[in-house]
């Protein structure tokens, strides 16, 4: 399997250089990954430097922690749309979800899919490690409701990464209406397909040349 048109290459630490993002674009030129994933200052920058190419930009918000208000989060969403990001992977409001306040969650999420309909694809991280299965699917159930397009295990950030049963149980709830990302701990190929196997659609990893190649990879999640 071709798993590089499934992985989204990411670095999201917070002291990376212009010059990490560029060599992250050139990796993602070469093993034609499909999209580079970094936090909203550098989408201007990856916008530029994937001009041209079949490579997408995907930017986070809401990072890492979900506690943005929703207002925030849209206008962080709607400037990095219009600086080039192709999609936006938001965390949601974890607190409020585990406090059911299940209207003001899926509200938060249709926040940012108002003001980038149309132009972007909404990812929503649920940071599944943090949540009981009951609270998995009810976040994939208000995702869906909501109107995005996919949704994702992980920040990388917090306790844990993608496991192959939250995966399942992700898509599980979300059927074909919503695909599920894999993002965290995925660091090798085998792993990956994995994800795949248990139905992620698309890998979010720093990892990325290691999984299509083979080569062990100091790499962190992000």
């Amino acid at each position: 399997m071709n798993l590089a048109k499934y992985i989204d290459h990411t670095i999201l630490k917070p002291d990376v250089s212009d010059q990490d993002v560029i060599r992250i674009c050139d990796e993602a030129k070469t093993y034609h990954f499909f999209s580079v994933c970094v936090n909203p200052y550098f989408v201007p920058l990856v916008a530029k430097e994937l001009q041209g190419t079949d490579v997408k930009v995907t930017s986070v918000i809401g990072f890492p922690l979900g506690s943005s208000t929703s207002e925030i989060k849209a206008l962080e969403a709607k400037k990095a749309v219009e600086d080039g990001a192709d999609e936006i992977d938001m965390v949601i409001n974890i607190s409020a979800l585990k406090d059911g306040k299940y209207q003001y969650v899926q509200k938060d999420i249709e926040a940012v899919v108002d003001v980038i309909k149309g132009k972007a694809i909404l990812k929503v991280i649920i940071e599944a490690c943090l949540l009981t299965d009951d609270e998995k699917i009810k976040a994939c159930e208000l995702s869906k409701a909501a109107g995005a397009q996919f949704v994702k295990t992980s920040t990388g950030f917090s306790t844990g990464g993608a496991t192959e049963a939250d995966v399942k149980l992700m898509k599980k709830t979300v059927g074909n209406a919503l695909e599920v990302k894999a993002s965290g701990a995925v660091r090798d190929y085998a792993t990956a397909l994995k994800m795949v196997e248990a139905g992620a659609t698309r890998i979010g990893a720093s990892s990325s040349v290691a999984i299509v190649t083979g080569n062990p990879s100091g790499a962190s999640d992000y």
